[in-house]
């Protein structure tokens, strides 16, 4: 070894699965990584591994021994690596996950995803991991915290941490090859998920310029119900609650489905795959950018108040908005009351002024009879 030449322990990972050949395929993905891999197949024999070394990443399997579905001694494990090994970056591989259960690893055992086993792609898998290892270290105290080395990145990060991106959500790989393809060539950065669980934890951990989501998520259990919940639809509820525009990519286009999303979580655009085209697909991107950009100056409106001070502002009257968007001039006064309560102001100027401020474009109203 040269003078000033710096030896770091190796990264650890953690594989927690009863099942020899997910125990093996795992392991050699890690392996692959760059990490050293110690297996258990019990919460005992996790448990014992945890006190015995730090690791930086574990997979821990849902379902340990019997029972199938009802076993969830994976929770105990995510338990004890909250509690012992609060730096480990934990991923659940199940077979048997429901949408809630998804939802509380990520959010009270603090998971990065929740992976099904019969849509398990290595490729995304090693995406995740990457993802995971590229995660900045907590602070150690000087306490009897195990010691943490710098971990040694091969490439950069894909995405600029300072520069929102693009979520695609959409569980096939040949519709997320396009869309991504399409998304970075135009310039945007984009965030990949190919699950519900995925998509649910990158919303509550990080902020989005915009979210395309296939409506035709599966709930986990890959039931075949067809009036079951569609995770899509979840999806856009969160999405619209954290403020980020959205756009359905999805080969579901039955009316209902189509008004659904437009009434009831105010979808920018819903396209249709078997219609897809790139050009237009991306002209609408742009567009729902914008859109959000003006919404944001002229404060919290919906979709349906957005496009009624554009024609305010316009020069329409109450009679001629409610023709050009086919409501009732009734439900005209209503929402022209709820834009004036939110930006603050009391007449129709002062609502079209700070709509042109915005950046909505005047022009003499529509044309006379």
């Amino acid at each position: 070894m040269s003078d000033g030449q710096v030896l770091t322990a190796p990264q650890r990972a953690l594989v927690v699965e009863d099942e020899p050949a997910w125990q093996q395929i795992i392991r050699e993905l890690l392996l692959g990584c760059g990490l050293e891999v110690d297996i258990a197949s019990t919460v005992d024999e996790a448990t014992r591994l945890l006190r015995q070394s730090s690791h930086r990443l574990a997979v821990v399997d849902l379902a340990l021994g019997a029972g199938m579905a009802a076993n969830q001694d994976g929770l105990c494990v995510l338990e004890a690596i909250q509690r012992q090994d609060p730096a480990c970056v934990s991923l659940l591989l199940t077979g048997y996950a429901t949408v809630e259960l998804a939802v509380s690893v990520l959010t009270d055992y603090g998971a990065l995803s929740c992976l099904e086993k019969a849509r398990f792609d290595r490729k995304e898998f090693r995406r995740l991991v990457q993802r995971a290892l590229s995660a900045p270290l907590p602070f150690e105290s000087s306490g009897t915290a195990p010691v943490r080395h710098e971990l040694h990145r091969e490439e950069p990060s894909e995405v600029d941490t300072h520069t929102k991106s693009v979520l695609v959500v959409e569980d096939d790989a040949g519709w997320r090859g396009i869309l991504s393809e399409l998304l970075s060539d135009a310039g945007y950065p984009v965030r990949l998920c190919n699950s519900y669980g995925e998509a649910v934890g990158c919303l509550r951990r990080e902020s989005y310029l915009l979210a395309t989501v296939d409506l035709s998520l599966r709930p986990s259990t890959g039931g075949a119900d067809s009036t079951a919940e569609l995770d899509g639809y979840q999806l856009l509820a969160l999405a619209r609650e954290h403020g980020v525009p959205t756009l359905v990519v999805s080969g579901m286009a039955a009316s209902a489905d189509v008004m659904r999303a437009y009434e009831r979580y105010e979808v920018f655009a819903f396209l249709e795959k078997r219609l897809f085209d790139r050009r237009a697909f991306l002209e609408t991107v742009a567009e729902a950018l914008e859109t959000s950009r003006k919404r944001s100056v002229l404060g919290d409106l919906t979709l349906r108040e957005g496009e009624v001070l554009t024609l305010l502002a316009q020069g329409f009257t109450n009679k001629e908005i409610a023709e050009t968007l086919v409501i009732s001039t009734n439900t005209v006064k209503r929402h022209l009351q709820a834009i004036f309560d939110k930006l603050g102001v009391r007449t129709r100027a002062a609502a079209a002024a700070r709509a042109i401020r915005a950046g909505l474009s005047p022009n003499s109203g529509p044309a006379g009879p």
